[in-house]
């Protein structure tokens, strides 16, 4: 059994064979740091060694889901780039983006979304690549890695053209636009809107119907489906990655992330 209780980030309950994982930053919105981060890579590995677990809900504690990237860190990269940043260290990070989604990936479990709030950049990238997807209807979802001046590389290049199709997946993360919860429904990226305040339980009740159902052909039918994403994965996330890798060493990130912390509008300039 999993000790769940080595987790800071996440909160991890069970009930009927449902583990409910919580994004657990309510003062952060939920952004993922790297500590966060390695706790999200190591969870999935977690739940999938745990026979007590036939469902998964995830969801974000708080009024948001997940707010992405921390900014915090992304300072930080930013001084450490000032003072004699290595390139190939900083690549480093992309190999996390790659561990969450292969192993999001390779949960034998369904896992459902609860978002409860705001799914943005790497929080919107979390959702996407569950299973079946709650918003609450007051949820807004988008991915603005462009607006910090970095490649969509974490899984959205992977996840928003398998859901949405090529044309509207080029038009959200070429902007960085979010969009409400009705209108990622009407696209195809989440599964069903509910009202406000009742995303986790309505993904836990939906859970915990796949839990009593017959769980080796819900798993199996999951992981057939999986072969899609997986084949569009290897296709596409080393490559999105690395070039976001590259994208955290340009002078527009570091405008885009000087702007934001000094709460003025970024001047771009293509380098």
């Amino acid at each position: 059994m999993p000790d769940y209780s080595r987790y800071q980030f996440l909160k991890i309950e069970k009930q009927d064979g449902v583990a409910i994982v919580t994004m657990n930053r309510p003062d952060r919105l939920n952004a993922v740091h790297p500590p966060m981060h390695l706790e999200l890579e190591d969870i999935w590995v977690d739940l999938d060694r745990d026979s007590e677990v036939r469902a998964i809900v995830l969801t974000g504690a708080g009024r948001a889901f997940c707010a992405g990237g921390d900014i915090g860190g992304m300072r930080e990269r930013i001084q450490g780039r000032d003072a004699g940043f290595d390139p190939v260290r900083g690549l480093s990070p992309t190999r996390g983006g790659r561990h969450l989604i292969r192993n999001m990936l390779e949960v034998e479990a369904p896992i459902i979304a609860a978002v409860n709030g705001d799914a943005v950049g790497l929080g919107a990238t979390i959702a996407l690549f569950c299973d079946v997807i709650f918003a609450s209807r007051n949820a807004r979802i988008g991915d603005p890695h462009v607006r910090v001046g970095l490649v969509a590389g974490d899984g959205g290049a992977v996840i928003w053209p398998l859901l949405c199709g090529v044309a509207r997946a080029k038009q959200y993360l070429m902007t960085g636009d979010l969009m409400s919860a009705e209108e990622a429904e009407r696209i195809g990226l989440i599964n069903k809107v509910v009202p406000e305040g009742q995303a986790l339980e309505e993904a836990l009740k939906f859970a915990t119907r796949l839990a009593k159902g017959p769980t080796k052909a819900i798993k199996w039918t999951k992981y057939s489906v999986n072969k899609i994403v997986k084949e569009y994965m290897n296709l596409v996330l080393d490559t999105s990655l690395s070039l976001e890798g590259i994208s955290f060493l340009t002078e527009d990130h570091k405008e885009a992330v000087s702007a934001f912390l000094e709460k003025r509008q970024p001047s771009f300039r293509g380098q």
